[in-house]
C-alpha cells in the first residue's frame, strides 16, 4: 500500500502554487483509485476569508466555495455575485431552523440536512422561480457528541421524507467522520458511508454524491469514493479570526 499523504500547508503565499498542489493531490488520488479525476470536485472552505482571498482563487478556476459562519458567508456571496461563470455556494455548518431562508435563498449546496424540520424549511423557503437546492444528508458516524447527523439506522426514513420535498433535489450524503491519523482507519470511516449510500440507491438511484474528505484525510475520502472534498487552510493559510 502506499504510503499516507497528508495535504500540508504550502509555505507560499501564492494562491495558484496552493491551488496547483491540492489539484496534483486530487489527480494522484483519482490515479491511485483507478478514477477519473472529473468524478471529483474540490470545494475551497473559505470561512473567515475575505472576498478578494476567493476572488483570487476563481480567477485560477475554482468555482465551489463552502462557507460555515451565515451572516459573514452573506456578505461575501453578494460581493461576489456579478462574477462569471458564477460561483457555486455551499453551507457546510450546522444549521439551525431560525437561519434557513437566507440559505435558501443564496447558497446552491447545503451538506448538513440532518433533521426534517430543517429540510421542511429549507423547501418552503426556496424560490420556485430558481433551480432546486442540492442538498446532502449528514450521517454521523462514531460517537462525537460535538458534530451532527442522522444515525445510520435513521437516514432511510429520513431519505425517504426529504426526497419528497419540492424545490429540494437529494444528492447524496455527508460525513465528518472522526480524525485519524492512519490512513486504514480514515477509510473504514469512509467506506462505511459509501456502503451506506451504495444501499440507499436501492430506493434512490438518483443520488450520486458523497460529501467527504478534507485536507488531513482527502486522499482516503477519494480512494473510497468521495465526489465532494472540502478542503480550507490547505488553500487559503491560517484561518483568520472566527466571528463571535
Amino acid at each position: 500500500m502506499a504510503p499516507y499523504s497528508m495535504v500540508t500547508v504550502s509555505s507560499t503565499s501564492d494562491p495558484a502554487r496552493r491551488l496547483a498542489a491540492i489539484r496534483s493531490q486530487i489527480t494522484a488520488a483519482a490515479e491511485r483509485a483507478q478514477r477519473p479525476v472529473e468524478s471529483i470536485r474540490l470545494v475551497a472552505v473559505s470561512k473567515t476569508q475575505p472576498a478578494a482571498s476567493i476572488a483570487a482563487l476563481a480567477d485560477l478556476g475554482q468555482r465551489d466555495f463552502g462557507e460555515n459562519y451565515l451572516q459573514e458567508a452573506i456578505g461575501k456571496i453578494q460581493s461576489l455575485a456579478d462574477r462569471s461563470p458564477k460561483l457555486v455556494w455551499h453551507f457546510i455548518g450546522q444549521l439551525q431552523s431560525n437561519k434557513t431562508r437566507p440559505v435558501a435563498e443564496h447558497f446552491d449546496w447545503v451538506h448538513t440536512v440532518d433533521r426534517l424540520k430543517i429540510a421542511e424549511r429549507l423547501s418552503q423557503q426556496r424560490s420556485p422561480h430558481g433551480p432546486p437546492l442540492q442538498v446532502c444528508l449528514q450521517v454521523k458516524l462514531g460517537d462525537e457528541a460535538t458534530k451532527g447527523g442522522v444515525s445510520p439506522a435513521d437516514l432511510p426514513a429520513l431519505l425517504r421524507a426529504v426526497a419528497a420535498l419540492p424545490r429540494l433535489q437529494v444528492r447524496g450524503l455527508m460525513a465528518l467522520p472522526p480524525a485519524e491519523a492512519d490512513e486504514d482507519a480514515q477509510r473504514r470511516w469512509f467506506a462505511e458511508l459509501r456502503q451506506l449510500l451504495v444501499t440507499c440507491q436501492t430506493e434512490h438511484p438518483q443520488l450520486d454524491t458523497l460529501s467527504m474528505g478534507m485536507s488531513a484525510d482527502l486522499v482516503a475520502a477519494i480512494l473510497e469514493g468521495s465526489t465532494l472534498i472540502r478542503v480550507g487552510t490547505a488553500l487559503f493559510g491560517e484561518r483568520l479570526q472566527s466571528p463571535a
